[in-house]
């Protein structure tokens, strides 16, 4: 665990700018635990791995840093430049560059194509439509009481419960409370 990182990161840059980048990855190495959300970290890592021709996984650590710290530039600039460097050695020496998001990409579609969902089959009865028309028991109380429900439940016939929400708004809405009483008092009439 090192104590002051501050002078551990200056230590690792000075080895870098030695051209020590062999150095540089020792030290880095066994820290990248504790520091793997830090953008010096990972900018340390990527610079000594360019400076060790390791272009491409230099530039997944640029990357990393332009992820923890977008507005920091140093690591973009260095990203263009390890870029620009990476595509002329391409026309030189064409390679397969690897490219994690094509790769998650393929497999994915892979794993797709096997994919075969679930074939179920209904094992019970359906419910019957004489049941699915029954309301639910008085007894229920109804969490968001509404003028728009009990005048459902009103034309469903369904009294009690129409007064039960009007009872309800009564107390929620109390400006309204002598309309409500006069749809309580009719709902009463026709019980």
């Amino acid at each position: 665990m090192i104590s002051e990182p501050y002078l551990f990161f200056a230590e690792v840059s000075l080895d870098l700018s030695r051209g020590r980048f062999q150095s540089g990855i020792d030290k880095l190495d066994p820290c990248s635990e504790q520091f793997a959300d830090s953008y010096l970290f990972h900018l340390l890592y990527a610079k000594a791995l360019k400076g060790l021709r390791q272009n491409t996984l230099a530039g997944e650590y640029f990357r990393k840093c332009c992820a923890i710290a977008p507005a920091n530039q140093v690591a973009w600039q260095e990203l263009i430049v390890l870029q620009a460097s990476t595509d002329i050695e391409e026309v030189i020496n064409p390679s397969p560059v690897f490219d994690p998001v094509t790769d998650e990409l393929e497999q994915l579609t892979a794993a797709l194509m096997k994919f075969e969902p679930t074939k179920t089959t209904e094992n019970a009865d359906p419910t019957s439509i004489l049941e699915q028309k029954m309301p639910f028991s008085d007894d229920i109380i109804i969490a968001v009481p509404t003028e728009s429900l009990a005048n459902l439940f009103t034309a469903q016939g369904a009294y009690k419960k129409a007064i039960q929400i009007y009872t309800h708004l009564i107390q929620l809405k109390p400006q309204n409370a002598e309309l409500y009483q006069q749809e309580i008092d009719s709902l009463l009439e026709q019980l």
